[in-house]
């Protein structure tokens, strides 16, 4: 499964793909403004800088559109895709994001419809040609619902059409999500910087490294 890291930060996701085995990023306005609160990082001419410096980092940056209608996610997501092979035109699941996804699918453009929160929703998206989807689990949850249960109703679908579309297990609250995620046999999991930043992490690691070396120290005296 690839590991994405959900972030507007370039030193976020130098810090993690430094360890290695960081795959991709997906970004969203959301995390756009959320780092550029005072709009030093929110501009277009800034947006375009951010992915650029992400696509050296990692082979795949997902870039989200800001228009609501297909002819302005057309003309955005061109222009994102021109930038940089790495880049991924990121799609809101709506009939008119769908319009667009089948005219980038058409020319070869890769995208990731996001906001996908039924099998339903997944299974147009597919036909439309999306490279990848982004079923957001923790919204689900939060709403009584079962996130998790839905990927693995989306990987069934899957299992009988064989779709090409990767399946992005997206909004993760916590480590088990990643595991889960695995568990089902998903494409892909984007994680909040924070989330990542606990897999490495056990009580039992730290307490088995500071004996090691406690020991070790003592057979050096």
């Amino acid at each position: 499964m690839k590991l994405f890291l959900d972030t507007a930060n370039v030193a976020q996701v130098s810090e993690i793909a430094s360890w290695g085995m960081l795959d991709g990023v997906t970004t969203n306005p959301s995390l756009v403004a959320k780092e550029g609160k005072d709009g030093s990082t929110s501009s277009p001419q800034v947006f375009k800088k951010t992915v650029l410096e992400m696509c050296k980092l990692v082979p795949c940056v997902s870039a989200q559109v800001t228009a609501v209608d297909s002819e302005g996610m057309i003309k955005q997501g061109k222009e994102y895709a021109a930038w940089h092979k790495h880049v991924v035109v990121k799609v809101p699941m709506t009939t008119e994001g769908l319009k667009a996804v089948s005219f980038f699918s058409k020319k070869g453009i890769k995208t990731n419809v996001t906001l996908v929160f039924s099998s339903a929703q997944a299974i147009l998206a597919a036909k439309a040609g999306a490279t990848i989807i982004s079923p957001f689990i923790g919204r689900l949850d939060d709403q009584g619902e079962d996130g998790m249960g839905l990927i693995a109703e989306i990987l069934e679908v899957w299992e009988n059409y064989q779709f090409k579309t990767e399946v992005l297990v997206a909004s993760t609250r916590h480590p088990r999500h990643v595991v889960d995620a695995a568990r089902l046999g998903a494409h892909i999991c984007t994680l909040p910087y924070d989330v990542f930043k606990k897999l490495p992490n056990h009580a039992l690691t730290d307490n088995g490294l500071k004996k090691f070396l406690a020991d070790w120290e003592s057979v050096k005296k």
